[in-house]
């Protein structure tokens, strides 16, 4: 029999064991539980597995170990890369990745190994996932003895999309980013032509008033000569002056008008773009706490050093959207902390709101998602209890990590 592969290591014992062959493979030794080495699985799941369940920095600790020169400068790309190639080798680099990762999930492992059959596996990882405990689950059920293919086709893609979830929120917002960035170009370049006009009727205003004012002690000089010694000639100069100062008086006050008119345009021009700005500067904390957050788990799992960030503490979420409720409780459980919801009087009760306040530690609430009678009884309730209470932007997965992130948390 010829064995594909890409099969996994369990499934390849499976097939070995219904054709009266020993169970075993002549390159495949299992360990002293019967779990599959990382060497054994499929090349495809290598990725999902590194990305998932190994910290980048336990990975650059085992490139160093294994004597690679820049194992502690080179990019994150390159070094997952490096990680999946030794992952589908039998030798001291796969061995030593065998090592770190069942360290690091050991628990896990000894939880799973209670499990005898695919079913009991199957049930163990949905209770690992609908907690948000993704990593060490992933690791101990993958390589299970008793997980087939079937089973293992239905984990990854159950990883797979958790990935997507996050990402998805990311790129739209990075999308809108993008969008506000192109618009705030077009206004500032609006902005500096409105100004060069307002200089350039401001120079013509002054010009004018000089003009006017050199017309004016005209004026009065012609005014200081006694008619008598006017010759009509001189007269009819004098008037064709007065008229002209008119004029040029008139056309000064319609320039004013018309500057204080631009003045106006500018600084409601102004305030749009501080406000675009001010957008712009929150969608970007946004997307850099998004990126960070994921930086070291591609399913949004917490990395060591965020992982008790939210120890103890309990936030409460009103309002949004319900199926991002659950990704944002998973989120928050994972960085040990506990998500309260209301759905912001849709069809929870708004007298519910005052008790959830008072057992939580954080209010949280997407202004875009939530009612004006919610807003002002959520806004009553935190300042009776003195709890913090933050408005969101949106109820975007982006808005919510930027605000439970430690360097732009909870304040």
């Amino acid at each position: 029999m010829t064995h594909s592969p890409h099969l996994h290591g369990s499934a390849l014992r499976a097939l070995a064991a219904s054709a009266g062959r020993p169970a075993f493979l002549p390159e495949a030794a299992t360990d002293e539980a019967g779990r599959d080495r990382i060497w054994e699985l499929s090349e495809t799941l290598h990725c999902s597995i590194v990305g998932t369940c190994l910290s980048n920095a336990d990975a650059r600790s085992l490139l160093a170990k294994l004597g690679i020169p820049d194992a502690r400068s080179m990019s994150e790309h390159r070094l997952h890369g490096q990680v999946v190639h030794i992952a589908g080798r039998k030798d001291s680099g796969g061995r030593l990745l065998q090592k770190a990762l069942d360290r690091r999930h050991e628990r896990e492992i000894r939880r799973f190994s209670s499990a005898r059959t695919a079913a009991e596996v199957r049930a163990l990882w949905r209770e690992f996932l609908e907690n948000g405990e993704i990593p060490g689950a992933y690791w101990a059920a993958i390589t299970h003895p008793a997980t087939d293919w079937a089973l293992v086709q239905d984990i990854f893609g159950e990883v797979h999309m958790l990935s997507h979830l996050v990402g998805q929120s990311n790129r739209a917002d990075i999308r809108r980013l993008r969008r506000l960035e192109a618009d705030l170009s077009e206004r500032d370049e609006a902005a500096a032509r409105q100004e060069r006009r307002i200089r350039d009727l401001q120079a013509e205003r002054d010009a004018l008033d000089a003009r006017r004012r050199a017309g004016e002690a005209a004026g009065a000089v012609a005014m200081a000569v006694p008619e008598s010694r006017a010759t009509p000639p001189e007269g009819d100069a004098l008037k064709a002056l007065a008229g002209r100062l008119d004029r040029e008086r008139a056309h000064g006050q319609a320039l004013e008008e018309k500057v204080a008119v631009l003045m106006q345009v500018v600084g409601r021009l102004s305030a749009e773009l501080e406000a675009e700005a001010a957008q712009a500067r929150t969608l970007k904390e946004e997307v850099a706490a998004l990126e960070s957050a994921l930086a070291e788990r591609p399913d949004g799992e917490a990395a060591p050093d965020e992982a008790a960030h939210l120890a103890g503490r309990t936030v409460l979420y009103v309002g949004g959207r319900p199926r991002q409720v659950a990704n944002l409780r998973r989120f928050a459980r994972a960085r040990g902390g506990r998500l309260l919801s209301h759905d912001g009087g849709i069809e929870d009760n708004l007298a519910l709101l005052p008790g959830l306040v008072g057992q939580s530690d954080l209010v949280l609430m997407p202004v875009e998602c939530v009612s004006h009678e919610a807003m002002g009884l959520l806004k009553r309730a935190c300042h009776d209890r003195d709890r913090p209470f933050r408005p969101l932007r949106s109820a975007s997965v982006a808005s919510f990590v930027q605000a439970v992130t430690p360097s732009q948390g909870p304040r």
